[in-house]
């Protein structure tokens, strides 16, 4: 197999090309928390149960984790900026059929496609952000990617109520789609054209199965314990992820370029770097769940002061994202990750230590806490981004770039399961439970990410 020299966007035309990517990584952000806060007035609008409704978002999540990482060999194969683009005009038209779904079958249907189509965003946008920063620069552009990806998972909510306050359901996706028409045209002018690695070996269609089926199960593993099902389901769930799993890699063994990078992950930056990831959106996972329930429920905080809470930390994030990534360019992104982690966990522990002194707390001393975690999150995401990609060789980061998504999907369903198993094991203080192991694994990731000053 064979690479050509990389070649940088020039500098008079680079953050066009950055905006016309993160215009599609923004919606697909966007996207997600949009759906969750909708699902009320979408069952409501077609007399389905909660239960039912629910279907919207799992379609979507079930989609993208399931062929997250086959798009992304595909990207090592045909380039990138192809499949960067087939994935954009996938989401906008599946967009437009959302809008127009008259069923909550079609809808999940077409959402289905939407998350096929964003798997082929997040699959591949790092790379991309590869070839239009040089490395001297790359913490720039790896910090307005996670600038963005944060806003558009923050902003959700409010979009999403301020919207349905004066228009119906559709409109939150029907909206998408003159968004997305204008990125998918400036992104087929300004994108970087990635050279597709040169290879005689065909695609194993039979590994990309695998690894959906793998991968999907995963995560309907998750989101069976989180609602309780029974034994039967959870079990079975299980053994399907295993043995696909236990095929994918027994199939995969010996290919240049695996669809599952495990020859990525036996560089010791890259998969420490992977598993940090995990571990801090396992506990951003935590946080989201469990902190709306924890400031209503145990700290008896009205709803409007619970929203400008949440907010606090995502202001931070934003703010935070952009200095981290001037920061990576400078200094080691272990010591960085390992600084914001640890005042994650620190943010996350003050939360957890307010549990138990009750409604006595004081708004600006919860402010500060989320303050905190927004700091560390903020101050961890950049560097960590810099670190995965440049640790991965120059034919290989689209796999890469599925690895990051992959390790941000599959973190915030984790610990989303795992506020459920917190309430069912400690009921009322389930959601206390639940921030203080958010603590324990900031604090892990933290470890994790000083690790790295030992790896090569």
């Amino acid at each position: 197999m064979t690479t050509t020299a990389v070649k940088y966007t020039p500098e008079g035309v680079r953050w066009i090309a950055l905006l016309s990517l993160l215009t599609a990584v923004f919606l697909g952000s966007l996207d997600q928390s949009v759906a969750n806060t909708a699902l009320p007035a979408i069952g409501a609008a077609m007399q389905r149960t909660p239960a039912e409704s629910v279907w919207v978002v799992h379609a979507y999540q079930l989609a993208v984790v399931a062929v997250l990482l086959p798009l992304a060999a595909l990207g090592d194969r045909w380039g990138a900026r192809k499949v960067f683009l087939l994935g954009m005009l996938l989401f906008n038209l599946a967009a437009l059929g959302s809008a127009c779904a008259t069923s909550l079958e079609w809808l999940a249907f077409f959402r289905a496609i939407q998350g096929v189509g964003a798997a082929g965003v997040m699959s591949v946008n790092l790379a991309l952000i590869q070839r239009i920063f040089p490395p001297e620069k790359l913490g720039r552009g790896a910090g307005m990617n996670a600038l963005i990806v944060g806003l558009g998972f923050s902003l959700g909510p409010t979009v999403a109520s301020v919207l349905l306050a004066f228009l119906p359901w559709p409109w939150l996706f029907g909206l998408q789609a003159p968004l997305g028409l204008m990125g998918l045209l400036f992104a087929r002018r300004y994108l970087p054209r990635t050279e597709a690695a040169k290879t005689d070996a065909p695609y194993d269609r039979v590994l990309a199965l695998l690894s959906a089926v793998c991968f999907a199960s995963l995560v309907f593993t998750l989101s069976a314990i989180a609602q309780q099902q029974g034994v039967v389901v959870v079990v079975g769930s299980l053994v399907l992820m295993l043995g696909s799993g236990f095929c994918l890699l027994r199939r995969q063994r010996g290919h240049a370029a695996p669809v599952l990078p495990v020859d990525l992950m036996r560089r010791p930056l890259f998969s420490l770097s992977v598993f940090t990831s995990f571990s801090s959106f396992t506990t951003q996972g935590l946080a989201f769940v469990a902190l709306p329930f924890f400031f209503q429920q145990q700290l008896g905080r009205p709803p409007l002061e619970t929203g400008v809470l949440m907010s606090v930390w995502a202001l931070v994030v934003a703010v935070m994202a952009p200095v981290a990534g001037t920061l990576s360019d400078r200094y080691p992104p272990a010591i960085l990750g390992g600084v914001g982690l640890s005042i994650l966990s620190l943010g996350m522990a003050g939360l957890g230590i307010m549990g138990v002194m009750g409604a006595e707390v004081s708004f600006g001393l919860m402010a500060l806490c989320m303050a905190l975690c927004g700091m560390g999150f903020g101050l961890f995401q950049s560097p960590n981004l810099r670190a995965i990609m440049t640790s991965a060789p120059a034919h290989r980061t689209s796999g890469a770039s599925g690895m990051v998504a992959l390790a941000r999907l599959i973190g915030q369903a984790s610990g989303a399961a795992l506020v459920a198993l917190c309430f069912n094991l400690f009921g009322p203080l389930g959601a206390g439970r639940a921030i203080m192991l958010g603590a324990v694994t900031a604090g892990l990731g933290a470890a994790l990410s000083l690790a790295r000053l030992r790896a090569r």
